[in-house]
């Protein structure tokens, strides 16, 4: 079983969304794909785990496996799913740059890391998103920005942010249960 970006984004997405009993046609809705894309990536992330399928009164509810989850992401994301960084941009703050972490890591002279969209704000070094439907997705929905921008600065970051970052993504993922 090989994992995709896209199984990665999708249990990312199931943690954090406010509310709990989501369909397919959502979840599609929430990040800007088609429904067998997101029905693909929702069976792989339950093949591997990271989410958990119950069957209840005739259909089935996809629910996330947290503890899974947050291992992958923390231990493991980085080895898999390396970033590519390019030349300078306009885009989104990822990362270290993210307003989740920008408090902690003052801005040096250091190109700060940003998703490459046109509608970006900021002038930064490109920085490749898990999956191209990530800037899109996390302009409408913090809580997902802010997941999705921690587990970038997991995937790229440097030994603290990555720490900060760990401690932070736990706390993200766990606040989305209440």
């Amino acid at each position: 079983m090989l994992l995709k970006p896209l199984d990665v984004v999708v249990s990312v997405k199931a943690a954090v969304v406010s509310d709990t009993r989501w369909t397919i046609a959502q979840m599609a809705a929430y990040l800007g794909l088609d429904n067998a894309q997101v029905f693909r990536a929702m069976r792989q992330a339950t093949n591997a785990q990271l989410l958990v399928a119950e069957p209840r009164k005739g259909r089935v509810e996809y629910l996330p496996h947290r503890a899974a989850l947050l291992e992958l992401l923390i231990h493991g994301l980085k080895y898999m799913m390396v970033p590519t960084r390019g030349r300078v941009t306009r885009g989104m703050p990822t990362a270290h740059a993210a307003p989740v972490m920008s408090q902690r890591f003052p801005t040096g002279a250091d190109q700060i890391p940003v998703w490459p969209i046109p509608e970006g704000t900021v002038r930064g070094e490109s920085f490749e998103p898990l999956h191209r439907c990530v800037p899109f997705a996390s302009v409408h929905d913090r809580q997902f920005y802010d997941a999705m921008a921690l587990v970038d600065a997991i995937r790229g970051g440097r030994a603290r942010e990555r720490a900060i970052a760990a401690t932070l993504l736990a706390e993200v993922i766990s606040a989305s249960r209440k």
